[in-house]
């Protein structure tokens, strides 16, 4: 319901309602819908975010690694398309609330940080070890675009299916998980190579 119609569309009474219980569990365990909106989002971002932690956990950082950023990059969100393409509407629904609260300044810098910043510093510590001398605000901008990338296919707007007249679709996750890596690894990788090059063009 909360992807549905968002935080402010849905009522308590109606969440309880298509619950079948009272409206009085609600503030008993959850004390107001603040509270068991958090609730909401933590549930399935413990999982999801434990799978990503370990994955780039495992991922051999090195800077000979020529594959190294898709690696972190597909680590990042691999776990994320994986539950898309296989999980139940649960997901979908969950990661289409993702979408909507990365996108609304009332929401992104209030619930984004508690929930996923953990996650977000991890792959960009790995990033600084896989270019080394990479300037941070390179690093945090490329990880504002692939953020960007990231929440408008977990929206699945449909604006792919309509503008490729049907030759790629926003719920085909296999297509996206195979592309996506690859194509934010390249932008990780223009922007240090151009501040390498400016670099020694200085010295």
């Amino acid at each position: 319901m909360f992807a549905q119609y968002g935080f402010h569309g849905v009522t308590v009474r109606q969440v309880t309602t298509a619950a079948n219980v009272d409206v009085a569990l609600v503030y008993y365990y959850f004390e107001n819908k603040r509270a068991l909106f958090d609730a909401v989002l933590l549930r399935r971002a413990t999982i999801v975010n434990k799978e990503r932690l370990d994955l780039l956990e495992a991922v051999d950082i090195s800077p000979e690694d020529g594959c190294a950023i898709e690696k972190l990059v597909a680590a990042f969100v691999d776990p994320i398309y994986r539950y898309l393409a296989t999980g139940d509407s649960g997901w979908r629904h969950y990661f289409a609330l993702i979408a909507q609260i990365n996108n609304a300044p009332e929401w992104g810098a209030q619930v984004m940080p508690g929930f996923f910043d953990p996650v977000a510093q991890k792959l960009i510590e790995a990033l600084r070890k896989v270019m080394p001398g990479a300037p941070d605000d390179d690093l945090f901008w490329g990880f504002d675009f692939l953020s960007g990338a990231l929440t408008l296919t977990l929206a699945g707007t449909g604006r792919i299916d309509r503008l490729s007249d049907g030759l790629c679709l926003s719920s085909d996750y296999a297509s996206i998980q195979a592309r996506l890596p690859r194509y934010i690894a390249a932008g990780f990788r223009q922007l240090y190579a151009d501040r390498l090059a400016a670099k020694k063009g200085a010295s």
